[in-house]
């Protein structure tokens, strides 16, 4: 037997969040009144797309420029939260922080802080105009999902 690359290993993984994902959307109830598109509908089609997803990854042949030789002697020399993984993890966490602060501190304000860090922790320098599209943005999207939308977003300290 052959030994599975990175992709496959990553795949299988996929393949199997995606099926208790599916389990877990087929326990969604039924809405009482016949409707043509009821609530479970999203969750079944993320489902099977991550499943098909999946199983094109696993299918997926890798490339000979897709495995690094070695590793970049510029990569090295950035600092440590910098570099390419660290990034991954620093974002992580952030969303993390994201979703245990939303209820308490807000949407608004989780929000345009998540935005607005992630923004400058990736190197954009221009603060105020940062600032003012993460306002913007998520405002636009508060006002919409409240007003217009009806849905429910935690307001935290601000009082909207």
């Amino acid at each position: 037997m052959t030994r599975l690359n990175s992709n496959q290993v990553i795949a299988l993984l996929l393949a199997l969040l995606s099926v208790g994902y599916l389990a877990m959307a087929w326990q969604i109830p039924s809405f009482p009144l016949p409707r043509p598109i009821d609530s479970d509908l999203f969750p079944k089609v993320l489902g099977f797309t991550l499943l098909g997803l999946s199983v094109l990854l696993f299918l997926e042949k890798p490339k000979a420029k897709d495995v690094p030789e070695a590793l970049d002697p510029n990569e090295l020399q950035q600092p440590l939260l910098l570099r390419p993984w660290a990034r991954v993890v620093v974002t992580a966490i952030a969303l993390a922080l994201y979703a245990l602060l939303l209820v308490p501190v807000g949407f608004v304000l989780t929000s345009v802080a998540l935005v607005f860090g992630l923004a400058a922790y990736y190197g954009y320098r221009r603060h105020w105009v940062n600032l003012a599209t993460a306002l913007g943005v998520v405002l636009g999207l508060y006002l919409t999902m409240t007003r217009i939308m009806g849905v429910y977003l935690p307001t935290g300290v601000l009082p909207i």
